[in-house]
């Protein structure tokens, strides 16, 4: 295969992350949340503190944020904010429960000195449905971010904003369903993963055409939150389960690193809901 030969580069990235101390399972806002079901804090938080770990060994800069109680899907930072050259632009939930993640990572932006800072007007998941290419910024709207957050965000962040429509409900935000892989430069194009089936059939029309080398996930894949995978160009972190898809990977030259997110995955998050990447 031609894709064997291609050397993946990594670049370092800086990360804000927020340890699930009160992690639990409490309400119900996704399909994989089962309150009936126990939920272990202590286990999240070895399976939290072996991701930070990793990133850290991976020679990425992971900064953190104090976790409140009553708030115990704060650990998912990636929903908190969208941060392209160093503008920020804040949350707003759509969930009553995670309305006030949003103010506790505003304040950190602005103590930590990153002026540039927009509060949304419209439902806005962040990272949970923004995922910059490089070059563009891939939007998803359906079930949490609404379509109008779109254009706010390509206002807010002066970066062209492409929409895409999430049609199954366990693919609730977009980075449940699609990431990237390689970001975009200015001799070459971009890499992303996704599950077709989590997008309405225009949207997938508009993948193809965008990523026709796109790596394209199964079922199974998609099932154990293998598309909510973090990627710094070369080594990506995956669910220990998406070995379908670290096997494509592999293929392409990247290095798949395996960790167990299972606890986590209770709530509906996985390596990506826990990362929110500051970009400079």
């Amino acid at each position: 295969m031609q894709a064997e030969s291609v050397q993946r580069v990594p670049t370092t990235r800086r990360y804000l992350m927020c340890p699930p101390r009160f992690f639990a399972v409490d309400y119900v806002i996704n399909p994989w949340m089962d309150p009936t079901k126990p939920v272990s804090a202590d286990v999240a938080v070895a399976q939290w503190t072996e991701l930070r770990d990793t990133y850290r060994r991976l020679g990425h800069t992971v900064e953190e944020i104090e976790p409140q109680p009553g708030l115990p899907d704060m650990v998912f930072a990636a929903n908190s904010g969208t941060v392209v050259d160093g503008r920020v632009l804040g949350s707003r939930f759509r969930a009553p429960q995670r309305a006030a993640e949003a103010e506790h990572f505003r304040r950190w932006f602005v103590e930590h000195g990153y002026r540039d800072l927009t509060m949304p007007e419209r439902i806005n998941e962040a990272e949970g449905d923004f995922a910059w290419t490089g070059k563009l910024l891939l939007a998803g709207t359906g079930f949490r971010t609404d379509p109008a957050a779109h254009a706010e965000a390509q206002e807010v962040l002066g970066v062209p904003v492409v929409s895409l429509s999430l049609v199954d409900p366990r693919y609730y935000h977009l980075d449940t369903a699609l990431f990237v892989l390689t970001e975009a430069t200015d001799t070459t194009a971009a890499q992303i993963a996704y599950y077709p089936e989590a997008f309405s059939p225009g949207s997938q029309r508009v993948l193809r055409r965008l990523f026709p080398d796109a790596v394209i996930a199964t079922a199974a894949d998609a099932e154990c939150f293998g598309l909510n995978g973090v990627s710094d160009g070369r080594n990506v972190v995956l669910p220990l389960e998406a070995v379908g898809l670290g096997a494509q990977l592999a293929a392409h030259g990247y290095e798949p690193v395996y960790l167990d997110i299972s606890e986590l995955r209770k709530a509906g998050g996985g390596p990506k809901c826990c990362t929110l990447e500051i970009r400079k």
